[in-house]
């Protein structure tokens, strides 16, 4: 009776536990590259008047919600290709220059400068806890899948709400929600990449990425209601 030898056995197994760790290893390292056009994007946004949205903030919102969006639609489009690639960096750019106003208010603060330090570590750290958790294959967060989706529902209504009620301490829920919401569904993003889920590297980090960003800009706004001090 032949036996099958074992390397020939679980081949199948170790080409798919090679292959998920590429997806997973691909997505950090343009994780990192992201970082570049996003910062060059801030750096031109601090020094960008944006006048026009302080006149007709509701309507800014949309558009800008309309171009962000329409650029996702592409990047997905085209998950597998290099121009996904390329897509996601320009949408990452985009994304850099819209921290501009933010960081204009946050600068203007006596401590803005180091809000902004304390906002960028917390969020780092914040993605490095979570994604160990996520990636040591010990839990399984696929079950995170019906919170996110009732929470986007949630969180979507809340924002388009306070477009018109403009309610401080609304903004300020809304902030520790996408803090709250964008934490679960990093470990739901890098747990479906370690379970062979997500397959392309790019909508993973473009799902990732966004989860950063809303971290960074509700944290540092938080930072901003209570910590922040004017000279």
């Amino acid at each position: 009776m032949m036996q099958t030898p074992l390397n020939t056995a679980y081949a199948p197994s170790e080409t798919l536990v090679v292959s998920r760790n590429k997806v997973l290893r691909n997505t950090y390292l343009m994780l990192a590259l992201t970082l570049i056009p996003t910062m060059v994007g801030a750096m031109l946004g601090i020094n960008l008047s944006f006048a026009f949205m302080r006149a007709s903030p509701l309507m800014s919102a949309l558009g800008m919600m309309a171009v962000i969006y329409g650029l996702f639609f592409a990047v997905e489009k085209n998950r597998n290709n290099s121009l996904g690639v390329a897509l996601l960096l320009g949408l990452t750019f985009v994304m850099g220059v819209l921290l501009g106003p933010l960081l204009q208010v946050a600068l203007k603060l006596s401590n803005g400068a180091q809000l902004v330090g304390v906002a960028a570590g917390g969020t780092a750290i914040t993605f490095f806890v979570l994604a160990g958790i996520a990636s040591s294959g010990k839990r399984d967060f696929s079950n995170l899948s019906k919170f996110l989706t009732v929470g986007a529902v949630v969180l979507m209504l809340a924002v388009v709400a306070n477009l018109f009620l403009q309610l401080p301490a609304l903004h300020l829920t809304l902030c520790a929600g996408f803090i709250l919401f964008s934490s679960a569904l990093i470990l739901y993003q890098v747990n479906d990449v370690v379970n062979g889920g997500e397959t392309s590297y790019v909508s993973a980090t473009l799902s990732i990425y966004v989860s950063l960003y809303n971290i960074f800009t509700s944290l540092l706004q938080l930072l901003m209601a209570f910590g922040g001090e004017r000279d």
